[in-house]
């Protein structure tokens, strides 16, 4: 077993949608972000007619000896709302953890470089290791608290003094993970994973007009799970065995879309967006561009079109859409024509009927 194989994959879900096309925050998509895999507090949910949930479930089935041990981990994104501020005295920097004197800005220019107000992201994970799954059954849920913090980034000038300081805040998230098994036939067992949002959520206005980026910051982003298992294997939904079938037909799964990852049987990667058996990142692409990694090619382009102010824009944004435009600017013309498609898979034209 070696989680890191799927780890590629498990980026792209991670990631997917944290920021779209073209880049840039006042583009009208990306007002509102992280449509997959969120997990909202439970008093949010109460207060909506959607289909918005606190929590996620995913079951499969497992082949288990009694040397078979798990491992299980959960992932997501936590929002951090990061705000910009100029000192009101120049040079002045606080202990670590202490408030500077400062006042809130839209925008700061410093050394060269223009800050400005967005959100961000951490990323979380709550993992359990060596687990027997006959010792699931009756297992209570697993309580996990990420605390709410602040941190401050002193901006300096060209001369070294501190004129700006970038502010960064997020809010307590708590939950539950509640692991089970339960044996089917010799040999088999449903496998269980529920994850819970327990964050309590008191919004600065009614429930009813509380917008939903007030809620994100309370909310598992991009919620998914992994799971490895030595000296056993998974059995898939996707192309499971006839004998199976009404085996299969019991694992119910919530919010979350179980396949198998990497080599062989022996990871499962269960996310909110739906995907094939051993699905693999091509070769081809470069890096992450959070919008599709099935149109590397297209996006690539169009990023290259942009103009300099919607670069600047975008370079401005955050660290990983910088990425994105200054490896996309540098990738090579025979890097690019890789994206243009490759073939794969052919066989062979059977004879005609």
């Amino acid at each position: 077993m070696n989680l890191n194989e799927v780890e590629k994959i498990a980026e792209a879900v991670l990631y997917e949608g944290y920021m779209l096309y073209p880049y840039r925050p006042s583009a009208v998509k990306n007002q509102q972000r992280w449509n997959f895999g969120v997990l909202y507090p439970p008093s949010y949910c109460a207060g909506q007619t959607g289909s918005e949930t606190s929590a996620m479930q995913t079951e499969c089935l497992l082949k288990a000896t009694p040397t078979t041990r798990l491992t299980v981990k959960v992932r997501f994104l936590e929002v951090v709302r990061r705000s910009i501020g100029r000192l009101r005295t120049p040079g002045k920097q606080e202990p670590e953890g202490v408030q500077p004197d400062l006042v809130l800005v839209d925008r700061l220019s410093v050394a060269g470089r223009v800050y400005l107000p967005w959100e961000e992201v951490f990323e979380r994970e709550k993992t359990f290791t060596d687990l027997d799954p006959e010792s699931l059954a009756g297992r209570p849920p697993a309580l996990f608290t990420f605390p709410a913090g602040k941190s401050f980034e002193y901006l300096c000038d060209e001369q070294g003094q501190a004129v700006g300081v970038v502010v960064r805040e997020w809010e307590t998230l708590e939950g539950s993970v509640q692991l089970s098994s339960e044996p089917l036939r010799d040999g088999v067992a449903k496998v269980s994973v529920r994850v819970n949002n327990g964050t309590r959520f008191d919004p600065h206005e009614p429930m009813e007009r509380s917008g939903r980026s007030e809620a994100l910051r309370y909310s598992l982003v991009s919620a998914h799970t992994i799971l490895g298992v030595e000296n056993g294997e998974f059995i898939s939904l996707i192309e499971f065995p006839p004998d199976l079938a009404n085996l299969a037909a019991r694992c119910n799964n919530i919010g979350t879309w179980p396949v198998l990852a990497g080599d062989g049987a022996n990871t499962i990667l269960s996310s909110p967006i739906i995907l094939y058996d051993n699905p693999q990142i091509a070769p081809e692409s470069a890096g992450n561009l959070y919008d599709s990694t099935e149109i590397d090619e297209i996006l690539s382009l169009r990023i290259l079109t942009l103009t300099d102010e919607e670069k600047r824009e975008m370079r401005e944004s955050d660290d990983r859409t910088r990425e994105i435009l200054e490896r996309t600017e540098n990738m090579p013309p025979e890097q690019l024509m890789k994206l243009h498609g490759a073939l794969r898979g052919l066989a062979p034209v059977g004879e005609k009927m």
